[in-house]
């Protein structure tokens, strides 16, 4: 497999419980194949399944049919199907995903959340602070900041160490979903610098950008959904 990501025939239904089993199709037979250095933006509207497709490649859900297979350790990892046990170190070491929302540990300093994603791969404790603190500065955290708890920050913060735990890291895939959406266009640009960098080394990119001036800054093409969800 020449590609880092390769989502073969992926299926996902929702069952609604609380509404007498209602079964909700998002996605049915997507494909999608990632190369290094690409960063391919899934576009639709909002409901279709783009952050479904994102949390099928983390291993957040479980898909339902088809295949899902990342470049891992020198061979390949079907996300679709692999132990719990695989899917954690394919994240620790190959899938960096920046979520909508920050969610970490209260009481936590900013500058440990981001070493933390440092600290699990092996890096030494000074070598991880050095670095986070690095990446805060680079997206306009103040020192002030790096040992307060990211609880206390405003949801542009929260969205930048958000972003700063998983740069932090040289991931050889990332997942980012709407990374900028809380962000002014200050910190959009410094952003937008990071996701440029990530593809110019060689990372795969797959992203949900709403912002039609992030996607055209940082997408090397568009797939859009719409047919998917048609499909299901």
């Amino acid at each position: 497999m020449t590609a880092a990501v390769r989502i073969e025939g992926l299926a996902k239904t929702f069952i609604l419980h609380n509404q007498g089993g209602v079964r909700l199709p998002v996605l049915a037979g997507f494909d999608l194949a990632v190369e290094p250095g690409e960063c391919v933006a899934l576009h639709g509207p909002s409901g279709i399944g783009k952050s479904t497709v994102l949390r099928c490649l983390y291993g957040n859900y479980r898909a339902d049919g088809g295949r899902i297979l990342v470049s891992h350790r020198g061979g390949v990892v079907d996300m679709a199907a692999a132990h719990p046990r695989e899917i954690l170190a394919v994240r620790n070491e190959t899938l960096g995903y920046v979520s909508q929302f920050l969610r970490v540990i209260p009481r936590v300093a900013a500058e440990d959340v981001v070493a933390e994603t440092l600290r699990n791969r092996g890096a030494d404790r000074e070598r991880a602070a050095e670095a986070a603190r690095a990446m805060l500065r680079r997206l306009n955290i103040p020192a002030a900041l790096h040992r307060l708890a990211p609880a206390t920050f405003s949801g542009g913060e929260q969205q930048r160490v958000n972003l700063a735990r998983v740069f932090v890291a040289d991931y050889p895939v990332l997942l980012l979903d709407e990374p900028t959406a809380s962000l002014d266009r200050e910190n959009r640009e410094a952003a937008i610098g990071l996701i440029r960098e990530a593809a110019g080394r060689g990372v795969a990119i797959v992203g949900i950008f709403h912002d039609s001036e992030v996607r055209a800054a940082v997408a090397t093409r568009t797939v859009p959904l719409t047919a998917a969800r048609e499909a299901a």
